[in-house]
């Protein structure tokens, strides 16, 4: 079997070294070559025509979202994100995953050499991954790349026929997100009032970056907008972000509203995942929420969105062709549980259209 071609792309001696004797020493990779900035990676990928790239996010003559970028217009391939986990960094990392990039590596901030090799096993893994990954068909990727056994919301909130009377009429938004889904939802927020009701999110982000993308839409958004915490309660004007490595449920305490985080296991293969959020809602929220469903791979949110479609609550889907990847906006459709099918820049104003005026 031939061996996985890899061009590792940093700006650091010790990073490109260290990458290089890391990825090696697993037999079925091979580094065939290494690049110090982009200008060189460009031509070593025309020398070379390897399988993945590592690239650094921050790299001198030209930065690494700007390559990856022209790359993916030019010459699509699997790209593994080289990130320093600071906040320039996060946010950075950020735009790479919108462009296309397969998946993120943490570049520790201190005592490189010792902690990379911590990581050893996972770069190699996610360089795996990438390898198997189909850029042309990104949706493609979640069977590819993933093994673990595919569970349902039922692993974490057992289904049950919604409450037909609620304490409370108040409204609440739901959204969920994958692929593409930082810059959507950054689309959809920006057009939503400051006293839009109570709005929940579950982007699939990992976990060192999700709050970075709570603090970079509360910089954008008119209402505020943070990481959600155990027992927040949720209160117009504002949104609640799934954090990375948490479920986000919504509960009813009386006539209110709760955020509740899960350690439980992945759903859909993602944690957090959709169709928890989305089931959560439909059991506590019914005809009073509106769900919305963005660009993404897979079909996690396609049977929660069906959930609250049954109990009465409005339901909205990005279109095909404005989505980076219409996986999971399109396998809610085929189910037949969305009211709505709109281009993402319609999305704010349907949902609107949905909330009473005074």
């Amino acid at each position: 079997m031939a061996k996985i071609k890899v061009l590792v792309v940093d700006d650091s001696a010790l990073v490109r070294q260290l990458l290089t004797e890391i990825l090696n020493s697993d037999s079925g990779i091979e580094v065939v070559g290494t690049a110090s900035d982009p200008l060189i990676a460009r031509d070593k990928i025309k020398e070379l025509n390897p399988d993945v790239l590592t690239l650094d996010v921050e790299m001198p003559k030209m930065d690494g979202i700007t390559f990856l970028k022209n790359l993916m217009r030019l010459r699509p391939m699997p790209v593994v994100m080289v990130s320093t986990l600071t906040e320039k960094g996060a946010d950075l990392t950020l735009n790479a995953l919108e462009l296309g990039a397969v998946d993120i590596v943490s570049k520790p901030k201190i005592d490189l050499a010792n902690a990379l090799q911590d990581y050893a096993e996972e770069i190699i893994g996610k360089v795996k991954n990438a390898a198997t990954a189909n850029v042309r068909a990104i949706e493609k990727q979640v069977k590819s790349m993933q093994v673990d056994k595919k569970l349902s919301a039922d692993a974490i909130l057992e289904k049950q026929n919604a409450a037909k009377n609620f304490n409370t009429t108040d409204k609440l938004i739901a959204i969920g997100a994958s692929t593409g889904g930082t810059e959507a939802i950054k689309d959809v927020l920006i057009e939503l009032p400051a006293d839009t009701p109570g709005t929940v999110i579950t982007q699939h982000i990992p976990e060192a970056f999700s709050a970075s993308f709570a603090a970079r839409m509360n910089s954008l958004s008119k209402m505020v907008v943070c990481e959600a915490e155990d027992g927040q309660q949720i209160l117009a004007g504002h949104v609640y972000i799934a954090p990375g490595d948490k479920h986000l449920m919504v509960k009813r305490n009386g006539a209110r509203y709760i955020c509740e985080l899960n350690d439980g296991p992945r759903v859909n293969r993602h944690k957090p995942s959709v169709d928890v959020l989305f089931r959560s809602v439909a059991q506590c929220a019914g005809q009073n929420a509106i769900a919305i469903i963005l660009t993404g791979m897979g079909d996690d949110g396609a049977k929660g969105m069906e959930e609250m479609h049954n109990t009465g609550a409005p339901t909205i889907a990005q279109d095909e062709k404005s989505s980076v990847v219409w996986g999971m906006p399109g396998e809610a459709v085929k189910l037949g549980c969305v009211d709505h099918v709109v281009p993402l820049n319609l999305v704010a104003q349907k949902i609107l259209r949905h909330i009473p005026k005074d």
